[in-house]
C-alpha cells in the first residue's frame, strides 16, 4: 500500500506523519520531499523519517541522480518508490510551488 500527501509546511508535514504512523506506516517508510535539497534533508532529519539511499533507489539510480537536474532527480526518486511517471511529474510540479510531498509505503 502507498499513500501520498501534499502539505504546505513542516508543521503540516509533522501532523501528516503522525497520522500516517497511526494508520500503520513506519517512520522509516515515510519519505518527505521538498524542491530544495537542504530543506528536504533538514525535514527528514527533524521528522526522523526515511531517507532515499541506495536501498530505496538502487545503486545506479543513486549515482545517476548526481548528474541530473533537481526536477529529474525528484521524479526519479518518486518512480523508485512506485509512483507512475505521470504521478511523479504531478508531484514534482507541487514541489515547484514550494509545497512538500510525503510518500508513505509499506512495501520498502
Amino acid at each position: 500500500m502507498m499513500k501520498v500527501e501534499v502539505v504546505e509546511n513542516g508543521v503540516q508535514a509533522t501532523e501528516k506523519i503522525n497520522s500516517l504512523e497511526a494508520s500503520g506506516f513506519g517512520k522509516e517508510n515515510i519519505y518527505i520531499f521538498a524542491h530544495d535539497e537542504d530543506r528536504s534533508e533538514h525535514l527528514t532529519d527533524a521528522t526522523e523519517t526515511g531517507g532515499m539511499g541506495f536501498k530505496e533507489q538502487g545503486f545506479f539510480d543513486s549515482i545517476g541522480n548526481m548528474f541530473k537536474s533537481r526536477g529529474d532527480e525528484l521524479r526519479n526518486k518518486f518512480e523508485s518508490l512506485g509512483l507512475s511517471k505521470q504521478e511523479a511529474e504531478k508531484y514534482e510540479m507541487e514541489l515547484d510551488k514550494g509545497r512538500l510531498v510525503l510518500v508513505a509505503s509499506d512495501e520498502k
